[in-house]
């Protein structure tokens, strides 16, 4: 990296970024007894997690019960309640809510056994606590990762209080304030249900490894290994950002943070070859988003998925593989051929890493991600694979010295684990009171009945619907929330239609991922945009059009549930890759509008269309696409040949 680069590199304040379009980076930062108190909290909070994950976990209600009691304490400690409160110090009011928060949050933990000596009674003590603990969840949420999901909550609950007051079918029977409360929290079916369960057990864990092998330098690995891969290559830097982000996205659940990781070096560096500043933020949106959909270790919501449909988390993983790929591959024919065509080279070799040096150095790092792989493919439980991920990663960066973890970078993980952690887990305690109004009242089933009404029972337009509904909802949940919410809501419909349950959620998902670029609201684009210094608009549908096979892709393994790997019917599968791989790669050049040379309206015509037909399952349906992609190919080569390549600026 030349010194040009290092100065651009250094101009990038990542973190004002990071705060300005992620809720959940404008934290307090402490100095002095306070800071200590964060830490001895956050640490303590691991220890925890660590230990039950380790030794056995408590009964499910009083595990997120704990759980919760640590999420409350440091929320209410690191985020200040408005722009006016104090940035060095608590309040006296963030002390209350701390103390008031960690009593709610304990609350089933310290009365569970006497609640259900009551046959689970409820008094006016517990309705005391549940509403209190109800409405520290809502603030706590507020302050960290903003009012949308909040107000999402209380639209759900007063929907429970006053929907029997509605017309036609979203009405219900009615339910009293106290049904509502004992529901959503007393009760495993709210707050305290699945998704903070999975938050207070795998998420956390996986987490907490992804902060052990950050202290060890994986990031630096990661980046080092791609620049020395690609970074020759023609526009090089674009094609690091690629294999950073997707490398770094299977130890990293956040998009924007992702973007802010890698993007810091990878968009100084496309936009020293000659990438325009949209484009560069573009990529690195887009491949920062794709690392929540890249196995091994997916984002959060993947972890709810599993739970969800009550399968091995390693079934999902292996399902997610092929329609990853086939993602990361049209972003990088994408990004090869506006370098091609704009005539962009790849950085000099003498400023690149060298592959064997890095290798030798620091392979010993990979150990911790190839045991996850091995222990998740084995049967192991996906919270006994993160707990022996995170030992075997203290254990191996001790096999060289530069990586070796001290006791203060021990320290330094494990109170950076609990700190990212929670962000999610609030978001789950909130997502609590939507899936609980949604299973107490039935609403689930109305919006099903009303998606499949509305789309006439055809499947297509069932997948319209379902993903502008996950893309909205996307625009002002984090990616864990708008799943959950969307797996409850919508998902259904699919299914009731044919659609098989996992394929059904991998399409919510991967659409709940994809609002993180998609305009108006883009956060994921907006970041890459801030460290880009581009529009963030432009940048926004740059990233839509990168990532344009990601918006198909769900259709196809709808249409086609063989490219989840779920058969073994060999040649079957080998011709759905086969196809999908042309189909997407000629996508790519269609959306990019270049091959040998730039193509002409037709040309593209038939490269897109080429590509649809091939991504649509059935021989005829291949039949037709690859004559359109050869009709395109062949003109391409043509024209080629008869005259000089014309390049566009």
């Amino acid at each position: 990296m030349n010194e040009e680069i290092k100065d651009q590199y250094n101009l990038v304040d990542t973190s004002k970024i990071v705060e300005e379009f992620q809720t959940e980076s404008r934290f307090r930062r402490y100095t002095g007894l306070w800071a200590k108190v964060i830490s001895i909290i956050a640490i303590a909070m691991s220890v925890f997690h660590l230990y039950t994950a380790g030794f056995g976990t408590l009964a499910a209600m009083k595990q997120r019960s704990v759980h919760l009691a640590f999420v409350l304490a440091l929320i209410f400690l690191l985020y200040p309640a408005s722009k006016r409160s104090p940035r060095n110090r608590p309040s006296v009011l963030d002390i209350v809510f701390t103390v008031l928060g960690v009593i709610g949050g304990l609350y089933n933990f310290l009365y569970f056994d006497t609640m259900a000596m009551r046959g689970g009674i409820a008094n006016g003590y517990d309705y005391f606590w549940g509403i209190l603990t109800l409405l520290l969840i809502l603030e706590a949420a507020r302050r960290c990762i903003g009012k949308e999901l909040p107000i999402l909550a209380l639209i759900f609950v007063a929907y429970g209080l006053f929907g029997h007051r509605l017309p036609g079918m979203f009405a219900h029977t009615g339910f009293t304030w106290d049904r509502i409360v004992y529901h959503l929290f007393l009760s495993s079916e709210g707050v305290f249900g699945t998704a903070l369960d999975v938050s207070a057990t795998y998420i956390f864990m996986f987490i907490l490894f992804g902060a052990f092998l950050g202290e060890t330098g994986m990031a630096k690995f990661i980046d080092d290994l791609s620049m020395g891969l690609a970074g020759g290559s023609a526009g090089g830097p674009a094609k690091v950002a690629i294999f950073a982000s997707a490398l770094l996205g299977t130890i990293n659940g956040s998009a924007v943070a992702n973007v802010a990781t890698t993007g810091a070096f990878t968009i100084p560096l496309m936009k020293s070859i000659g990438y325009k500043p949209h484009f560069a933020g573009a990529v690195e949106a887009v491949s920062s988003t794709g690392g929540q959909i890249m196995p091994p270790v997916m984002g959060a919501a993947a972890f709810v998925m599993a739970e969800f449909l009550g399968m091995p988390y390693a079934k999902i993983m292996i399902a997610a593989l092929l329609p990853a790929l086939l993602f990361y591959l049209a972003d990088f024919v994408q990004v090869h051929f506006e370098a091609v065509k704009i005539g962009l080279r790849g950085l000099p070799r003498n400023e690149l890493p060298d592959v064997k040096r890095v290798l030798r150095s620091r392979w010993h790092l990979t150990i911790p991600l190839i045991s996850i792989v091995y222990l998740l493919l084995s049967g192991k439980t996906p919270l006994f694979a993160a707990f022996w991920g995170t030992v075997i990663t203290v254990l191996a960066s001790w096999l060289h010295k530069d990586t070796r973890l001290t006791l203060s970078g021990f320290l330094r993980a494990m109170e950076g684990g609990a700190r990212e952690a929670i962000t999610v887990a609030i978001a789950c305690a909130v997502v609590g009171f939507i899936v609980g109004i949604v299973t107490l009242t039935g609403l689930g089933l109305t919006i099903g009945e009303n998606i499949l009404t509305l789309a006439g029972g055809n499947l297509f337009f069932t997948m319209v619907l379902t993903m502008v509904l996950c893309i909205i909802l996307g625009m002002g949940l984090p990616t864990t929330a708008c799943y959950i919410v969307a797996a409850t809501v919508a998902a259904p419909a699919l299914i009731k239609i044919g659609v098989p349950p996992l394929a059904a959620h991998l399409f919510v998902f991967y659409y709940a991922c994809l609002a993180n670029l998609t305009p108006p609201v883009a956060l994921a684009a907006y970041a890459g945009a801030g460290i880009a210094g581009a529009n963030p608009s432009r940048t926004g549908w740059t990233a839509v059009r990168l990532a344009i096979a990601g918006f198909i892709i769900p259709y196809l393994f709808v249409y086609s549930p063989v490219l989840l790997l779920q058969t073994q019917n060999i040649p079957e599968l080998l011709l759905a890759v086969v196809t999908s791989i042309i189909g997407v790669t000629s996508l790519g050049i269609g959306a990019e509008g270049f091959f040998l040379r730039t193509t002409t309206l037709l040309e593209r015509l038939l490269f897109i269309g080429g590509a649809l037909g091939l991504m649509v399952p059935g021989v005829a349906s291949d039949l037709i696409g690859l004559t359109l992609v050869a009709g395109a190919v062949t003109s391409q080569v043509f024209r080629s040949r008869t005259s000089a390549p014309a390049q566009s600026a």
